[in-house]
């Protein structure tokens, strides 16, 4: 039993070895060799087709694979009476085309077919002919009652969130259910004050309407533009999109959350005042919060001339309500050696989701104490200067 249960185990060891050794840890696994292409291959995603006259086109593909790039003529065989059918390119009407060494070109099949057409359907033969390679493309064509036009529009992210100086865009698929290429109207219903524009995704310009092929999708962006006295709450809106009398919406949500919006100003109303140079002056500020959220922990700095100081009592302020005021005394102490003239004193105010900044227009005076020394100066030099001339002049 023992010399059995040895010998399993080291068939079982050999086994894996042989695996280990065949195919290395970590290697791909080899790839089945795929059949080598070569050829014009004219192709349709569709080789059976109902379309609704007068007018229906199919599209194409023109297919080089692996051969030198040559001209190709294009024709079509098995056209009922009546009917006529022509390729496109570009869109514009072609009769050769010549895709490049691995690449293909894209075609499409208009079909023009009379209202009084005694044909239901037909068995289309589409050729490609170059000097060495052929390609042809069985098509069966019936025809059909048109389809009405069906609209839908999914927003990707139907809710959004900010405050009111927040930059808010909604994306939009809008989505052509029907079996014809339509103009789509864009629109929308928004609330009091609200303005809303379009634009493709990831473009600037402004639309108004948008070509959307039949089956396909277009993605588009609506942006919003907020009043500037909009209100912190919960509002509801819709994108709208109608086209050949058919319409379809989406309800969006926009949530907007408060913000405050801080003013600086004085009692009086002017932004400016006197002050001697070298002496303290109070000057009455006030902090206006025009917001739609209260303004906490006010904080108030200024940028005065070189040499002077400013303090602020107080220095900042906790709280500050919505279309709430709050007083500030600020103590103004131009240089001792300030010249006569216009300061200009920044004062700001900061505060989370909001600043504000004023200027104040100071108009330095000296004292008039100096003014009576330089008087006394002036006049004792003027008696030194008598005397002088009353002296010298006896002599």
């Amino acid at each position: 039993m023992r010399s059995a249960l040895l010998a399993g185990m080291f068939i079982l060891l050999l086994g894996s070895a042989t695996v280990v050794a065949g195919t290395p840890a970590g290697a791909a696994e080899p790839k089945p060799e795929t059949d080598h292409v070569e050829g014009i291959f004219l192709v349709a995603p569709y080789t059976a087709v109902t379309v609704a006259g007068p007018t229906a086109t199919v599209a194409l593909k023109l297919h080089n694979y692996g051969l030198p790039p040559e001209p190709v003529e294009l024709s079509v065989t098995g056209v009922p009476s009546g009917w006529k059918a022509e390729f496109l390119g570009g869109g514009q009407p072609v009769g050769a085309a010549m895709p490049a060494t691995g690449e293909a070109v894209d075609l499409q099949l208009r079909l023009d077919i009379p209202s009084n057409s005694k044909a239901s359907s037909a068995d289309l033969v589409l050729h490609a002919d170059g000097k060495n390679n052929k390609s042809s493309l069985p098509l069966e064509v019936s025809l059909g009652n048109d389809l009405p036009v069906s609209l839908s529009l999914k927003p990707q992210l139907p809710s959004l969130r900010g405050t009111p100086t927040t930059s808010f865009s909604y994306t939009l698929d809008v989505h052509n259910d029907s079996g014809k290429d339509v103009l789509v109207s864009l629109a929308a219903k928004l609330p009091k004050g609200f303005e809303a524009s379009y634009t493709k995704q990831y473009d600037q310009q402004e639309i108004s309407s948008l070509p959307v092929k039949a089956g396909e999708t277009q993605t588009v962006a609506m942006k919003l533009k907020l009043p500037d006295n909009v209100t912190a709450g919960n509002y509801d809106l819709e994108a709208q999109i109608s086209a050949a009398g058919v319409e379809a919406s989406a309800p969006l949500q926009l949530a907007i959350e408060g913000q405050p919006k801080l003013s600086i100003g004085t009692k009086e109303g002017r932004l400016s005042g006197e002050a001697e140079a070298g002496k303290a002056t109070p000057i009455a500020l006030v902090i206006t919060n025009t917001g739609t959220a209260p303004a906490t922990k006010v904080a108030l700095t200024s940028y005065p001339p070189t040499n002077w100081k400013i303090e602020f009592d107080p220095k900042t302020i906790d709280k500050i309500d919505p279309n709430g005021k709050a007083d500030v005394t600020a103590t103004l102490t131009p240089g001792a050696k300030s010249v006569a003239g216009d300061y200009m004193v920044t004062v700001n105010g900061n505060t989370e989701g909001s600043s504000a900044s004023a200027d104040y227009r100071v108009t330095v005076t000296t004292s008039t104490m100096w003014g009576i020394i330089g008087i006394a100066i002036i006049a004792i030099a003027l008696l030194a200067v008598l005397g002088a001339v009353a002296r010298f002049g006896r002599r």
